[in-house]
């Protein structure tokens, strides 16, 4: 079940965001219902461009505007979980909407969206992240003070927002300290390519992002 939906009110982080764009307004943010979330794991990863991902915690709330994601879709070899459900995998095939968190390279977590229906085992990676609340608490988080370097690239997303392993398996469409929110404001355009970094499959053009976004990550001639 997802419970039932309700209102958060995230406040924009104090302190001076240093160098480039200004966070987007906060404002309130509706928790989204599952029902909301396509099934379709590369609909759901263009669903989520625009999207809200909070995270409340003791020492603050942080949320973020998600401005790219990459589909890791059903028969896809680049995806986790393309040789079937595993002990660190078995999130992937849980009901759309939940949190699969994974360390990877031995330096980071990453946290993607689960796709599709129970027991079939897809999702959508969250690539950046405009920072609109907890703006402080990131730049803390991480060491930087650059707006745009908060939350570009899925590890540095995952830092600025505190999400690691014990995140994994959240149900992000219920009520919980980690969430999934309705847009702040509309998406002018959105663009797609090919994903970032894999080298099965690479081809495909499963990366979505928000065109003219600057917390966009990856080579600039990905994101016209």
């Amino acid at each position: 079940m997802t419970g039932r939906p309700s209102d958060q009110r995230i406040e924009q982080g104090a302190g001076d965001p240093g160098p480039g764009p200004g966070p987007a307004t906060s404002g309130r943010i509706r928790r989204l219902r599952r029902e909301e979330l396509p099934v379709d794991t590369a609909a759901l990863a263009r669903f989520l461009i625009g999207k809200m991902l909070v995270h409340e915690l003791a020492e603050g709330t942080t949320s973020g505007r998600i401005v790219e994601t990459e589909a890791y879709v059903v028969g896809d070899a680049a995806a986790h979980a393309f040789r079937g459900r595993t002990a660190r995998n078995q999130t992937l095939f849980l009901e759309r909407g939940h949190a699969y968190v994974y360390f990877i390279y031995g330096c980071w977590y990453s946290i993607n969206v689960s796709g599709e229906i129970p027991g079939v085992g897809a999702g959508a990676l969250l690539r950046a992240l405009e920072p609109v609340g907890g703006v402080a608490l990131m730049q803390r988080r991480r060491g930087v003070e650059r707006l745009v370097d908060l939350a570009r690239g899925p590890g540095r997303l995952a830092a600025a927002m505190q999400i690691e392993r014990t995140q994994d398996g959240t149900d992000l469409c219920a009520p919980g300290a980690l969430w999934l929110g309705a847009a702040n404001r509309p998406v002018a355009a959105i663009g797609s390519s090919v994903r970032i970094g894999i080298k099965r499959e690479a081809e495909r053009a499963l990366r979505f992002y928000e065109r003219d976004s600057a917390f966009v990550s990856g080579p600039k001639r990905l994101s016209p």
